[in-house]
């Protein structure tokens, strides 16, 4: 499972959700959006969406910190 968590570091929603998955142990990518505007161009092209944080799990996109949605992906 490849996981990559879009994120700025002033965003309270990218800290939870950074949080949530070290709390489980659950390795991921963090992703720092304000410092590479390649990888911003990216995010916005998978999600459609300039807000923080979006979650890639495998394939599927979560907007937002949501903890019922990010659940599911990882069962």
């Amino acid at each position: 499972m490849q996981i990559k968590v879009y994120s700025t570091p002033t965003c309270p929603y990218c800290v939870q959700a950074k949080q949530y998955f070290k709390s489980r142990n659950i390795d991921f990518e963090d992703i720092d959006v304000s410092l590479d505007h390649e990888k911003a161009h990216e995010m916005i092209d998978l999600s459609g969406q300039m807000g923080v944080p979006v979650i890639k799990i495998d394939n599927d996109v979560i907007v937002g910190f949501d903890k019922a949605k990010i659940d599911q992906h990882l069962k």
